[in-house]
């Protein structure tokens, strides 16, 4: 085929088409503002929000430390949260020495809203699938069916996680296997609704 002969396919349809607009849905931790919330996303409505607190990590860390982290929790229409974590170091004065440790994930709820699929991931190489259930409308527990992680990922076997709803704040403590040991307890923390 000679080199100026025109493909048979010709150019792709996007190639001359007008810019793109912004991102036209909103998603929104605020239940009075953006979409409706999902029916199936109902038992897990007490999580949506933004929540701001403080919390203690230990495992797999050398020692104890101090945290303050911001959890936001919010949805776009569809039948699946967006699940996204940010924590910074604390000193023994309450001032903000070092960046922590990010997530982000997606929680799904199945069996009609008892139960609940989870992805977490984090900036070290690491994604967690958590599988568990949903208990009244205040408590989820969850548990790692599968992890994978980069070559350079850290080396984390195994968690769990529970989270509950307790006078209007919100509570967890997530539990790890790591570095060729069994479960401990890695983070746990109280947070306040700021938003939604």
């Amino acid at each position: 085929m000679s080199s100026d002969a025109e493909s048979p396919v010709g150019p792709p349809p996007w190639l001359n088409a007008p810019p793109v607009e912004p991102y036209p849905y909103e998603d929104t931790y605020d239940l009075r503002k953006g979409p409706d919330l999902h029916h199936d996303l109902l038992g897990l409505l007490p999580f949506v929000g933004m929540w701001r607190g403080r919390g203690q990590g230990g495992f797999p860390a050398p020692e104890d430390y101090n945290f303050a982290q911001e959890i936001t929790i919010s949805h776009d229409g569809r039948p699946f949260l967006r699940y996204e974590s940010r924590a910074w170091l604390l000193d023994d004065d309450s001032n903000a020495i070092g960046e922590s440790v990010r997530e982000l994930g997606f929680w799904r709820p199945t069996d009609n809203g008892d139960g609940i699929e989870a992805t977490m991931i984090t900036p070290d190489g690491v994604m967690e699938l958590y599988l568990g259930k949903v208990i009244g409308t205040t408590r989820l527990e969850m548990e790692t069916d599968a992890i994978v992680r980069t070559p350079t990922g850290a080396e984390v076997t195994a968690g769990q996680r529970l989270f509950g709803i307790v006078e209007g704040a919100l509570l967890y403590a997530h539990e790890m296997a790591a570095g060729g040991q069994g479960p401990h307890p890695h983070l746990s923390a109280r947070l306040i609704r700021v938003g939604g």
